[in-house]
């Protein structure tokens, strides 16, 4: 199965080429089917290559270039199951978002369709690939496709600010991967993770490790969009197409989160196996300003993007802090929840660009209840809300079990309450949205709400319907995520071996066995816990509370009002002026969240 290995990469990056190369040739049409094909087929073999996976760890060595005697030689790409995974995630949004702007994207150029396949690429290799320098080069590419289907409308001020923003943010992200890389090099002389997780192994971290450290997961959260370096996130998202912000969202900010726990687990985890709990307590720190930061936000949007987008960098920030917990389980519950809340989060986006084809805007005050027209859009948002609440047995709940598992197991309890809180709060804003779109509850004007540009809706000829299609595929799907029988157990053990980073090793540097467990995995159905259906069930209950204060605050009387605004009216109006929209700020809160993570750990570990 080796040889399919490159192929959900080869297939997009290949069928781009083509694209390019025939574009004064081909109808726009044959254009489109071929990139849906290539995206299909990508699709397919990263989906083989997951169920190979299942068994043993698949590798392919480019060039022929096998380790010898224990030495990389090559570049590998190599698939555990949680790695195929997120390709295969990828390559299914890619997919999705094909499909959906063969109607939205009608009129725009065959360029649209080059950068969708390219970052589709870029994803998956960045998913599927053994070497850190590799890791960089996807990366890159990723990063280039996406500035550039961020600003896709760069006649428009607003998107050409939103991908400056984005790119120069990232970019200076980037630049702190590949100093840490060259740093691991430096000591290593080894670019391929198993190596270099063999070399470090050897003896405890010194400093030079620990910046190396640093400097690679500080630059991978600039891309997971986590507090303070989540800046970029919210401002591209609302200047990109619907079908961009499903793939930011949907699957680039969650590669981002994936590759801080390769990278972790795969080099880092034996040289700071002693400093365990700093890793930990730094990671915790950020991951919970991240899901209450988000949320916050999230709160204060009207423009629907805006909003979705925020509530992104809060799921980030509890991915960030399931990975922190270095523990199998909570480990497992974060691959549960990029699945789930990627394709639940990637149609709600697809819904954004329904309303703005049926109803014109995107701003939930200016369409106030003319959406009673699309019952069937409302139901679909009430859905995907539902699914991101971790309402039991639904969407994200599977994941929330686990996490909430794992951070008792380590003393982290209070960790439930927080994701409680912070999901609450992000599906509540979400409710109050989709009650003054669809039903027309609530007040037509909110001074809580911070005013943003409204987006330009594509021409009136697309239909919202076959948009609408897609849309509740990827909805229905990200539903269906906890519920899939077996899925529990064969997360735990992808995440098992995806810790067992001696089993990694010997795999990849001496073709050694690792794996066979899963594939005798009984498909049990999902197993509720009582608290963890409890925690659900509360975050619906804040969730309907936040609605309803967002939707008729203005019925409280007046004491309780102006105590409010006294009370929480600075904190908030600091944390909005924080998010400036001007790259300079930005840079500087990039800069000194770096600064403050290294120094951290450098005085710590």
């Amino acid at each position: 199965m080796s040889w399919a290995l490159p192929l959900p990469v080869v297939v997009p990056l290949i069928a781009a080429a083509v694209l390019v190369a025939t574009g004064a040739i081909l109808p726009r049409r044959v254009q489109d089917a071929i990139g849906i094909a290539a995206a299909a087929t990508a699709t397919g073999f990263a989906l083989l290559i997951l169920a190979a996976s299942e068994r043993h760890d698949v590798l392919h060595w480019f060039g022929g270039w096998h380790p010898h005697a224990g030495l990389a030689l090559g570049i590998s790409f190599t698939a555990d199951p949680l790695g195929a995974g997120m390709a295969a995630l990828a390559c299914g949004l890619d997919l999705l978002v094909l499909v959906y702007s063969w109607t939205y994207m009608r009129r725009q150029s065959q360029t649209f369709d080059v950068l969708i396949l390219a970052l589709g690429g870029a994803m998956a290799g960045f998913a599927l690939t053994g070497d850190i320098f590799n890791m960089f080069v996807w990366f890159e590419l990723m990063g280039v496709s996406a500035y550039a289907l961020a600003g896709f409308m760069v006649e428009e001020l607003g998107p050409l600010q939103g991908a400056i923003n984005f790119a120069v943010t990232n970019t200076v992200g980037a630049y702190m991967v590949l100093m840490g890389i060259a740093l691991l090099y430096a000591r290593t002389d080894a670019l391929n993770l198993a190596q270099i997780g063999r070399v470090l192994g050897h003896r405890p971290a010194d400093r030079l490790v620990i910046v190396a450290f640093a400097l690679i997961v500080t630059g991978l959260m600039v891309r997971a969009a986590i507090v303070p370096f989540h800046f970029w996130l919210a401002d591209a998202h609302a200047a990109s197409p619907a079908p961009v912000c499903a793939l930011l969202s949907g699957a680039m900010v969650e590669l981002g989160i994936f590759f801080i726990a390769r990278v972790y687990w795969t080099a880092f985890a034996a040289p700071l196996h002693a400093h365990a709990s700093g890793v930990r307590d730094v990671l915790v720190g950020l991951g919970v300003a991240t899901a209450l930061i988000g949320a916050l936000m999230c709160l204060l949007q009207r423009q629907l993007k805006r909003l979705l987008a925020y509530s992104t960098i809060s799921q980030a920030g509890t991915m960030l802090a399931g990975i922190a917990l270095l523990d199998p389980r909570s480990l497992a519950g974060v691959a549960n929840l990029v699945l789930a809340h990627g394709l639940l989060k990637g149609g709600l986006f697809l819904l954004c660009g329904v309303i703005l084809v049926e109803l014109r805007h995107i701003d939930e005050l200016r369409v106030y209840g003319a959406g009673r027209r699309l019952p069937w859009a409302g139901v679909l948002w009430l859905l995907g809300t539902l699914g991101l609440v971790g309402l039991p047995p639904l969407g994200v709940f599977l994941a929330q079990q686990l996490l909430y598992e794992g951070g008792r197991e380590h003393g982290f309890g209070w960790l439930a309450v927080v994701g409680a809180v912070a999901s609450g709060v992000c599906a509540g804003a979400m409710l109050r949205a989709g009650a003054r779109i669809f039903l027309g509850w609530g007040a037509r004007e909110d001074e809580l709400l911070s005013p943003e540009p409204d987006e330009h809706a594509p021409e009136r000829d697309v239909s919202g319907r076959p948009l609408g299609i897609v849309a509740g595929i990827a909805i229905v799907l990200g539903l269906a995520a906890s519920v899939v029988p077996g899925i529990e157990a064969r997360t735990e053990l992808a995440a098992e071996r995806f810790a067992d980073t001696s089993a990694y090793r010997a795999a990849v540097l001496h073709g050694a066995a690792h794996g066979d467990a899963a594939a005798h995995v009984s498909f049990s159905l999902l197993g509720v816990d009582t608290a963890s259906a409890l925690y659900g069930l509360g975050a619906l209950a804040i969730a309907a509370a936040t609605a309803a204060f967002g939707l008729w605050h203005r019925r409280l009387p007046p004491r309780i009002l102006s105590a409010g605004a006294r009370t929480l009216g600075p904190p908030v109006t600091v944390i909005r002026l924080a998010h400036s929209g001007i790259v300079g700020d930005y840079l500087l809160w990039l800069s000194g969240g770096a600064l403050a993570v290294a120094a951290i750990w450098a005085l710590t570990l």
